[in-house]
């Protein structure tokens, strides 16, 4: 019997947060995400609905779910960029992590 490696999971290049309170639950982000790292919630939101959460890891910052959603302010992508990104030599230290942001 061999042992069969697992292939090593990419670093997540980018970080997603929904505004459960602002989602409607329509599912558009779910069915657009390259990833499927956005699921449906089990609780209520304060409006009666069911949100979309993300599953905390795989997200690619692509931002499709953020162009899909009808609702302002309910979808934030988080584009991660490596410090070699970057242009100028100042600006290093201070986006290592989080730089680039879509929201509604």
């Amino acid at each position: 019997m061999t042992d069969a490696k697992k292939p090593e999971r990419k670093p997540d290049r980018g970080q997603l947060h929904i505004d459960e309170q602002e989602c409607k639950g329509c599912g558009l982000c779910i069915e657009a995400c390259p990833p499927r790292v956005i699921g449906v919630s089990e609780r209520l939101n304060h409006y009666g609905y069911r949100t979309a959460v993300y599953a905390g890891a795989g997200c690619t910052g692509c931002g499709i779910c953020f162009m899909v959603c009808p609702e302002p302010g309910a979808i934030t992508v988080y584009r991660l960029v490596s410090a070699h990104e970057v242009e100028l030599p100042t600006a290093k230290a201070a986006v290592e992590g989080v730089t680039e942001c879509a929201s509604n």
